[in-house]
């Protein structure tokens, strides 16, 4: 399975703020966004990724991320012209995806929570048409709408910031998809907002019985970071727990051995690389407590 990053837009609900960065760039408390968005596809196991942005920040991801192989990962980039919608991320990234499964995560959404690692790897493991998520929320006509049957459990509608929603199930920025789902990409009209939405590709693997809905339970935390508020909320999460248990989310680094990606020595020469800062100091303390290792 490979994996795609979507972290274009130009921001417009964060200015004056984003007027000159990037959004996915900017800090989620101690790293930036996109290291969340990140460490989703690599706790997923997936090696091979795709970042898509914008013609002004493409530079600055490719100075942050390089090509990845400091992570054992292998990192492409590619231009969105303009915000031509989420679902036009395949027709860029066909050449990328080829004959292979695909994820898609949008650069501003972070998850957390007990057992995620293990729902996103069994939901990469055998994806006969798109597998997407539904997550409890309590205002969902600010968000995609799934609507479940209550006796199949099964998906019966998707509806994109309805103004009566059917569930209050909204669906996060994480997708898995098979092989045709470029060519579904090309089969779809842009919506009156002239995009192609994510929302048409769910509702085409729908009308074909070939969409899987998986609900997250309480135990799992989703934040959607594109709102000032959102901003404040996940970085007041992410220094909560942090503080808390003394374990970093989103330590790429980190993940990256866990996952076998690299091996001791090379974690800590990515160490040096934040010399002093608590990051860094996190990651060469690493192999210092058993206990912190082992977990």
């Amino acid at each position: 399975m490979k994996g795609i990053i979507l972290a274009g837009g130009s921001g417009s609900r964060l200015y004056p703020t984003t007027r000159v960065i990037s959004k996915q760039l900017l800090p989620i408390y101690d790293k930036p966004m996109i290291y969340y968005s990140l460490s989703v596809l690599m706790l997923t196991g997936i090696r091979d990724i795709l970042l898509i942005s914008t013609p002004r920040d493409i530079e600055l991801y490719r100075d942050l991320l390089r090509d990845g192989s400091h992570l054992g990962l292998s990192i492409q980039y590619k231009i969105q012209e303009k915000p031509n919608g989420v679902a036009e991320a395949f027709i860029i990234g066909e050449d990328f995806i080829k004959n292979d499964t695909v994820a898609l995560i949008l650069g501003d959404n972070i998850f957390y929570g007990q057992s995620f690692s293990q729902i996103i790897q069994d939901a990469s493991k055998s994806i006969d048409g798109a597998t997407i998520f539904g997550y409890y929320v309590k205002n969902p006509s600010l968000f995609g709408v799934v609507e479940i049957d209550k006796e199949t459990k099964k998906p019966i509608s998707i509806e994109e910031k309805p103004p009566f929603p059917k569930s209050k199930y909204a669906i996060p920025g994480l997708y898995f998809y098979d092989n045709k789902v470029s060519e579904y990409v090309r089969n779809i009209s842009p919506s009156s907002r002239g995009e192609l939405e994510i929302t048409d590709l769910n509702r085409e693997y729908l009308r074909r019985g070939k969409l899987k809905v998986e609900l997250f339970g309480r135990g799992l935390s989703w934040f959607d970071s594109g709102t000032e508020d959102g901003l404040l909320e996940a970085s007041n999460f992410v220094k909560a727990v942090q503080e808390s248990q003394g374990l970093y989310i989103a330590c790429i680094e980190e993940i990256a051995y866990r996952m076998n990606f690299i091996d001791k020595t090379q974690l800590l020469e990515l160490a040096k690389e934040y010399k002093n800062s608590k990051y860094g100091r996190y990651i060469k303390g690493f192999f210092a407590n058993d206990d912190f290792r082992n977990y």
